[in-house]
């Protein structure tokens, strides 16, 4: 068969978090996007938080998540813009093994079609830590719209051609 042969689909194990001082389980539309559509998929949606945009709040959740032998993919959404209170990038770059920087050149490129220069305000970051991907999205849902079909969908895809973060990531232990 060799190197090309058709790989077949692997469920992954993904968890959700929602970074927002304002958002609650009824108003956090962009979480429930990101939650409904990966598991659409075929994924399994495995956690999903909403903390408040602190950065030692949320490096506890990727801390313990990047940790577990459960947890493959995290997907944030939101605190990647300019307020004072946004402060994603500053608080899961410290936890990165490997920064993944052609996720937020992507991400840039593909809003550049839609809003323009406004796009260079979007500091969208993903890293891989301890085998597990970590992609941080825009707290807006057209924003995890963007990133889930036009990026995350295929690159967590282990069917995806040439590459895709598949083979990159943790083995899921089963619990005992």
């Amino acid at each position: 068969m060799g190197h090309l042969s058709q790989a077949n689909f692997i469920p992954l194990n993904i968890a959700v978090l929602t970074l927002s001082d304002t958002r609650d389980w009824d108003s956090d539309k962009s979480g429930q996007y990101l939650a409904d559509h990966l598991q659409e998929a075929g994924h399994t949606l495995v956690d999903r938080r909403i903390v408040k945009d602190d950065k030692y709040t949320i490096r506890a959740v990727l801390s313990e998540w990047i940790a577990s032998d459960n947890v493959q993919v995290v997907i944030t959404t939101g605190g990647t813009g300019f307020t004072d209170r946004d402060s994603t990038p500053e608080a899961v770059m410290p936890l990165f093994d490997k920064a993944i920087e052609g996720f937020g050149e992507l991400f840039r490129h593909i809003t550049y079609q839609e809003l323009g220069t406004s796009t260079v305000q979007s500091r969208a970051v993903a890293g891989m830590a301890n085998k597990t991907a970590i992609f941080c999205l825009p707290g807006s849902t057209g924003a995890c719209r963007t990133g889930w079909t036009k990026i995350l969908k295929e690159q967590l895809d282990a069917t995806h051609r040439p590459c895709n973060f598949v083979t990159h990531l943790k083995a899921v232990k089963e619990p005992a």
